[in-house]
């Protein structure tokens, strides 16, 4: 969406006879629900106050577009100014306006990384405005169509109206994204190349119709990490990293370059879903190894690095291949400091033990650690799903401190999946007992979540979804048994209110379940689809969540005998009944959450349970009465 859009004489009528960030403000509330903090107010009287100063150019068309606040599509990143019309080839052109009101900064030996006073009174490192420009830009053609195939000129640049040069934001170390996105600074004449800038590349207006074209576009389908590891492997930029995650790589990859035996590190990478912690993962494994380091990519899940591997045929020859990956578990004899870096993916699934039955090694954290001189944890707290699960973000810092190793937290925020939609993720942790947050009612126009009234109708509508590109799946709580592993002709989800009646896919497809063709067919779990997106994704909920009192609780009782993930529970509840009580809750919890955020683009539910079903269509107004 774009919070304002209209002309160059529109806009200035606004600032000459309106305060515009009160006119901004106000579309930002009719557009969101959501009113703006006092901080941004401020900062848009500011910036767009210059952004008019520069625009008061007889020499530019009055009817060039002029759009504020555009949220770029499946992501939650916001680019601040853009202007539209046509170039001197008479394509249409698009000028993206990264506005900073900063006025100092300091020299980061990272690539594209800066430090400086963000959104706060403590200096922090960041993305350089013109890394940030040229990032935003590269998002807006990788996931709107309208850009993509419309032919526009993409043209990004940085305005930090209070900065005057001091030599440090104009560094050469920072020159090749300048040249990218060229960097605009406090002054007459600084503006003035700005606007030479700007009329270069707009020579006719188009009355915002390209601005039109971008709001209302179709967003293109989500490249997907799996698709794109063979070309990145080949040296082809796939995935630009935006914002956190440019920090985080950076980091990562500077601690693994300067890490020793004598001088061990460990970092730590906290993220929540669709935070793009594996398209971190997957770019540092494939920098370090391009660098000559010896590293892994390792997880716990196998189903990802199936996955991946698959798609890596025919690229690499599978020893190549096999060398690049690693479960979690292949670490119990390895020596001291073997491996360069270990990028562990998913680290909350580490176990404690290891082997077929449990029975080999200590503890996968330690042994992890231990096997390099750098290890890069990606880890999620919320997506601990069994009893088995010990990676919490405490026990890997724990054992960094028992070995030896500088740590390093980090965090990534910036949202990727579930439509770019924090709100979305907040309001389901609030709906699901995670955590309270203030997303306590569901904003429809977030994310495409619904509550379907029928397995059948559901499974039918994520088929349909399906047909476009094989990239939407069915799963379910794991509260039903698996009778088709001995009986073939057997169904196992079944459902007879509804006529519905689907099995398992288990192990035919093994952890490709996820791109199976026939698949769609099958019902997956937990087991089969952590650390892997897709579009859509259709979940049902079990009767191990069930609404009562207008409250969500939880039933173990009802998981399939077969489910590994609560397995001795009962014999735990004899000796620690609160403390396995408690655990047993947050898996369950974890797990609908952790499967009601696989989809980039939409989620649908049915809940096995009528109460449940009716609670989750109050929550989401799709009860009868709203």
């Amino acid at each position: 969406m774009i919070i304002y859009q209209g002309t160059k004489s529109g806009f200035l009528h606004d600032t000459d006879n309106r305060d515009i960030e009160d006119v901004v403000s106000r579309a930002y509330l009719a557009t969101t629900g959501k009113y703006v903090p006092d901080a941004e107010i401020r900062s848009w009287r500011e910036s767009l106050g210059q952004m008019a100063k520069v625009l008061r150019d007889d020499a530019m068309p009055d009817d060039m577009g002029v759009g504020i606040e555009y949220g770029i599509p499946q992501t939650s990143k916001r680019i601040d100014f853009i202007l539209s019309g046509r170039g001197p080839d008479n394509r249409p052109h698009l000028i993206v306006v990264e506005l900073k009101q900063w006025s100092s900064s300091k020299l980061s030996d990272k690539d594209g990384i800066v430090v400086a006073q963000r959104g706060g009174a403590h200096e922090r490192e960041g993305a350089h405005p013109c890394y940030q420009a040229w990032s935003y830009a590269a998002l807006l053609e990788g996931f709107n169509e309208a850009v993509h195939d419309g032919d526009v000129s993409l043209r990004p640049c940085a305005y930090l109206h209070n900065y005057i040069d001091d030599g440090i934001i104009s560094h050469s170390h920072y020159a090749p994204y300048i040249e990218k996105a060229p960097l605009f600074l406090r002054g007459d004449a600084e503006r003035e190349r700005l606007r030479d800038f700007i009329k270069e590349h707009v020579k006719k207006g188009d009355n915002a119709e390209l601005l039109y074209s971008i709001e209302n576009g179709r967003i293109r389908p989500s490249r997907m990490l799996a698709d794109s590891l063979a070309k990145m492997l080949r040296g082809n930029r796939e995935f630009v990293l935006v914002d956190d995650q440019k920090v985080v790589y950076e980091t990562a990859l500077a601690l693994a370059r300067a890490a020793r035996a004598d001088r061990k590190h460990v970092v730590i990478i906290k993220g929540g879903p669709g935070t793009g912690k594996s398209v971190v993962a997957i770019n540092l494994l494939v920098a370090l190894t391009k660098t000559g380091l010896l590293t892994k990519y390792v997880s716990k899940n196998s189903a990802p690095r199936s996955v991946y591997q698959q798609r890596l045929n025919g690229s690499l020859r599978k020893v190549e291949i096999s060398n690049l990956f690693s479960g979690s578990g292949a670490f119990t004899e390895t020596e001291p400091n073997v491996f360069d870096a270990l990028v562990v993916d998913e680290a909350h699934r580490l176990n404690k033990l290891s082997g077929l039955y449990g029975n080999l090694g200590e503890n996968q954290v330690k042994e992890v650690i231990a096997s390099a001189k750098c290890t890069v944890f990606f880890v999620d707290d919320d997506q601990m799903v069994t009893l088995s699960d010990i990676g919490h973000s405490s026990e890997l810092t724990r054992w960094a401190g028992e070995l030896g190793a500088q740590v390093t937290l980090l965090k990534l925020s910036s949202q990727f999946r579930c439509n770019g939609s924090d709100g979305y993720l907040a309001w389901l942790d609030n709906l699901l007992g995670i955590r309270e947050t203030a997303n306590v009612d569901f904003d429809p126009e977030a994310f495409d979540f619904r509550v379907i009234d029928s397995p059948a109708e559901l499974h039918a509508l994520i088929a349909k979804k399906n047909k476009k590109n094989n990239k939407s799946r069915m799963v379910a709580g794991y509260c039903w048994d698996w009778p088709s592993k001995k009986n073939p002709d057997a169904f196992d989800i079944v459902i007879p209110d509804h006529g519905y009646a689907k099995q398992w896919n288990l192990d035919r497809d093994g952890s490709l379940w996820l791109i199976a063709p026939n698949s769609i067919e099958e019902v997956g779990c937990i087991h089969t689809c952590q650390g892997l997106e897709l579009d859509y994704v259709g979940v049902i909920i079990g009767p191990d969540l069930l609404a009562r009192d207008g409250e969500l609780v939880t039933a173990p009782e009802h998981r399939s005998k077969r489910d590994r993930s609560i397995r001795g529970y009962k014999k735990l509840m004899q000796s620690e009944p609160d403390a396995t009580r408690k655990r047993v809750d947050r898996i369950i919890r974890n797990t609908y959450r952790t499967l009601m955020t696989r989809g980039m683009k939409g989620c649908y539910v049915y809940c096995v349970d009528p109460q449940t079903q009716a609670l989750l269509k109050q929550a989401t107004r799709q009860d009868a009465g709203a």
